[in-house]
């Protein structure tokens, strides 16, 4: 059923350049586009994120599941993606945020969000941020 919704999601957003499904929880909402690991298929789905100065930040919460969403480990395996971001499109390289960057990125990221602090009391992972860095000319 989520993936259905995701589906649906990704559809509005792209037709409709953001102004539907650009929203979730009241956060903005980005299209972040993988390549599968595993497949080689191109995967879209909606994401919230931050900004840190020109660079966007997802976090790999799954909704505090024990385990990693698919998208994570799509971009750990192969780094560049693109992005939708309301009418934009970009090319990114994906990073996972180290230890300290990552301290700082979920503080700010719980300031506007604090449902993410309820995830990660669900799961005993630590669940990871990752900075998609726009490439240039994109």
């Amino acid at each position: 059923m989520q993936m259905l919704i995701f589906r649906l999601m990704v559809f509005l957003y792209s037709a409709s350049g953001g102004r539907i499904g650009g929203k979730m929880r009241g956060r903005d909402v980005l299209l972040l586009t993988t390549t599968g690991r595993k497949t080689g298929k191109t995967r879209t789905l909606p994401l919230i994120y931050i900004m840190d100065g020109a660079d966007y930040v997802v976090t790999a919460s799954k909704g505090g599941a024990d385990k990693h969403p698919g998208w994570f480990f799509n971009v750990r395996s192969s780094p560049r993606a693109s992005i939708q971001v309301n009418n934009r499109h970009m090319q990114v390289t994906a990073e996972v945020a180290g230890p300290e960057k990552k301290a700082a990125l979920w503080e700010q990221l719980v300031q506007v969000a604090p449902f993410y602090a309820d995830y990660q009391k669900h799961t005993q992972r630590q669940i990871p941020m990752v900075i998609l860095h726009p490439v240039d000319g994109s």
